[in-house]
């Protein structure tokens, strides 16, 4: 009928019109059509991308075309074009540990379908593949794998749990004829009672390290005060045999003696006149060498009346062995003439 009437038009044109118009008309319709006949027959597979034909007579073909420019016969076939580059997704997942712990955790997923296996993935899932079949699977792994751990396993243990959940999601993916080229565990976090807990018991722990720093330090502090009084006895002890059995010992204490004390009078500024005895350098008169033995049984006798007493690890007393000393100082200071 269209055929009809553009006859009838180009009937009349050219009756009323210049010779040959008709003709040229039907040239130019044929030509139009056929361009368009030709751009409808041809299409484009870009980069990253694969096409399957879907045929009105045969349906679903078997062949997978590449990227490149591609023929088609209009209206009878149609391309399918999937695209099978990676693309992520993000899916979080609330669960529960093996000691009924709340675990939320989130995974990052790069998937892509399998090239070859295109018809039979359009037949059972479309093109948004990743929206029916990730979310589900994706649940269901991360929920098996999380219960075989504890809460604190899967803080400890991560990599193994992150291993785990790349396995299994790998091997169900298979099923679907999807591809995941990586998987990983982005986010990981615990209820806030868990959380809580937590803290307390690492605030808990901080305490225990200190109390047992205090200890360790008390006794470090009472094995040198120890040690000390050690020292400090067995000085004592030394002062007083050399006092005991050598009286030339004062001597030598009294010379430093009134080097003391002449170094502070020198450096006043009033002037003082000292006799020697005075600044105690009358160590060769007779009555030095009296005085000497008489300090030497003082000492002697109150060493014996103000017996050492031991402490519990048998080491003798600082206390009362420097007490001794100290009293014979005593009396050298009062009866030095």
């Amino acid at each position: 009928m269209a055929q009809g009437k553009f006859n009838d038009l180009a009937s009349k044109l050219g009756k009323g019109g210049p010779p040959g118009l008709g003709i040229g008309l039907k040239v130019l319709a044929v030509g139009a059509a056929a361009a368009y006949g030709m751009a409808q027959s041809m299409y484009t597979v870009e980069g990253g991308h694969r096409a399957i034909i879907f045929s009105r007579l045969g349906g679903i073909q078997q062949d997978i075309l590449t990227e490149g420019l591609h023929f088609r016969i209009p209206w009878f076939q149609y391309p399918i074009i999937y695209d099978i580059r990676s693309r992520p997704r993000k899916i979080s997942s609330p669960t529960g540990s093996k000691d009924l712990q709340m675990v939320n955790i989130s995974l990052r997923v790069l998937s892509r379908p399998d090239a070859g296996r295109l018809p039979v993935m359009y037949r059972n899932l479309g093109l948004d593949y990743d929206e029916k079949v990730l979310p589900s699977i994706c649940n269901e792994v991360l929920k098996s794998v999380v219960a075989k751990f504890n809460a604190s396993q899967l803080i400890t243990q991560r990599q193994q749990v992150s291993l785990l959940v790349r396995r299994e999601l790998v091997e169900r993916a298979k099923d679907f004829n999807i591809i995941l080229d990586d998987v990983s565990i982005t986010e990981l976090s615990f209820g806030k009672e868990y959380t809580a807990a937590v803290e307390a018991k690492q605030v808990a722990q901080q305490e225990a390290q200190r109390a047992a720093f205090f200890v360790e330090r008390a006794k470090q502090e009472r094995q040198q005060k120890i040690v000390q009084a050690e020292g400090e006895a067995e000085a004592a002890k030394m002062l007083g045999q050399a006092v005991a059995v050598n009286p030339g010992y004062l001597k030598l204490r009294k010379l430093r003696a009134a080097q003391n004390i002449a170094r502070t009078i020198a450096n006043s500024q009033n002037r003082v006149y000292l006799s020697g005895s005075t600044l105690m350098l009358n160590i060769q008169d007779p009555e030095f060498d009296d005085l000497s033995e008489k300090l030497k049984s003082s000492a002697d006798s109150y060493l014996v009346s103000q017996r050492v007493t031991s402490n519990t690890d048998g080491t003798a007393s600082a206390s009362n062995v420097l007490s001794a000393a100290l009293h014979t100082a005593d009396q050298l200071t009062k009866q030095s003439p």
